[in-house]
């Protein structure tokens, strides 16, 4: 995502905007949160919907058109959103709506088969926010080039290496060390969860210079976004962590 990029340090928005925008048109730190907070709600109301479905039926089949449904939609509106800044008024709920249709029927699936982990999951997650929203806010972590760029690579082989799983996967070749339960795949997935988590640093920087910068009102949807885009990440890697640690009970 964009908020891994080192080319946000420094001065990438001053020297995109200026401080042109007239000040009732320019983003503003409060107007992220509530766009953020408009994202969130969008995510519950799905994922909610699909967590009732699968629980009521204990049917895969009955909530995999809306997981498909979820991936592929989330992935397009995404991409629209990054390529396209100025849609994301519009693009951001879209790709929030449909990131809930996925979250709620796989947190469900998850939760099945180990009670009590989609609420520890939601909760680390949250919890994972507020300290690195407290450590940034009072200084205690920055988003300095060296961290950017850091952060920014140990990202990229992380996607690399899920890509080649992927890849692998398609001619039944698996992972059993790293997906599995043993310590060596907890591991990795701590590893895998704190480097999401870092992830959020760069998107309170990312915001942080737009507002400084004077970027344009439809930017405090498109920080809300990246914002939510982390979130989903970490929630879901947390999630992956917990179930390695349940199975091994």
């Amino acid at each position: 995502m964009r908020t891994s990029n080192p080319a946000f340090g420094g001065n990438a928005f001053q020297a995109q905007y200026g401080g042109a925008i007239d000040a009732s048109a320019r983003m503003t730190l409060s107007g992220t949160v509530n766009k953020t907070g408009i994202l969130l709600l969008c995510v519950m109301a799905t994922a909610s919907w699909t967590w009732h479905l699968f629980t009521q039926t204990h049917d895969m089949s009955a909530v995999a058109p809306y997981l498909m449904l979820g991936v592929f939609g989330g992935l397009i509106f995404a991409l629209a959103t990054i390529f396209k800044k100025t849609w994301a008024p519009v693009t951001a709920p879209l790709y929030a709506l449909c990131e809930g249709l996925f979250l709620g029927g796989i947190s469900a699936v998850f939760e099945l088969r180990y009670p009590g982990i989609a609420f520890q999951a939601v909760c680390l997650t949250f919890g994972t926010l507020l300290a690195l929203l407290l450590a940034y806010s009072s200084g205690l972590i920055r988003a300095t080039r060296k961290f950017q760029i850091g952060v920014m690579a140990a990202t990229g082989g992380i996607a690399l290496f899920y890509m080649f799983q992927m890849i692998m996967g398609l001619f039944h070749v698996q992972f059993l060390a790293i997906n599995g339960s043993g310590p060596l795949s907890i591991g990795i997935s701590v590893f895998v969860v704190i480097i999401a988590a870092l992830n959020l640093v760069l998107d309170f920087a990312y915001i942080e210079q737009g507002v400084n910068a004077g970027a344009p009102k439809y930017m405090e949807w498109y920080g809300g976004f990246s914002l939510l885009v982390t979130l989903v990440w970490l929630y879901l890697e947390i999630l992956r962590l917990l179930s390695k640690i349940n199975s091994r009970r």
